[in-house]
C-alpha cells in the first residue's frame, strides 16, 4: 500500500472511529467504486463523507467530487471531511459544506423558519 493510501486509510479509520464513538453506531468505510463511487464513509443515511488527508487543500475539487457521489448515492447531503495538519483527532478535523448545505441542516436543526428552497434552487 503506498504512503498516500496508508494516510487516506488512517484518516477514513479515524473518522469511523469518531462518528461510532458519537452517536453513529453504523459508520464503516466504503469500498471504493470507480465512477459510481458513493462517498467514503457510509452508515449515515442520506449523508456522504468525503474523507481527505492531504497536504495541500483543494476545496474546490474536493466538494465537486462530493456532489458527484451525492448524486451517485441519491443523498441529501455532502461534505468533506479534512485532516487538520498537527491533529490526529477526526474532532479536530474540519468539515467543508457548500452554502445550500448549512442552510439545509440548519433548517433541520430548527435554526430557520420555514422549508422554502433557496432562491438560486441549489438545496440538496
Amino acid at each position: 500500500m503506498s504512503r498516500s493510501r496508508a494516510k487516506g486509510t488512517a484518516w477514513e479509520t479515524a473518522i469511523v472511529d469518531y462518528l461510532r464513538g458519537t452517536g453513529a453506531p453504523h459508520a464503516e468505510r466504503r469500498a471504493q467504486a470507480g465512477t459510481k463511487d458513493r462517498g467514503d464513509i457510509a452508515g449515515l443515511p442520506g449523508v456522504v463523507i468525503e474523507a481527505k488527508s492531504a497536504a495541500r487543500l483543494e476545496l474546490g475539487a474536493w466538494l465537486a467530487e462530493a456532489e458527484a457521489e451525492r448524486a451517485n448515492d441519491g443523498a441529501a447531503l455532502a461534505v468533506v471531511w479534512h485532516k487538520r495538519r498537527g491533529k490526529a483527532s477526526a474532532g479536530d478535523g474540519y468539515v467543508t459544506m457548500n452554502g445550500a448545505t448549512l442552510i439545509h441542516l440548519l433548517r433541520a436543526a430548527g435554526y430557520l423558519a420555514g422549508a422554502h428552497p433557496d432562491p438560486e434552487g441549489t438545496t440538496p
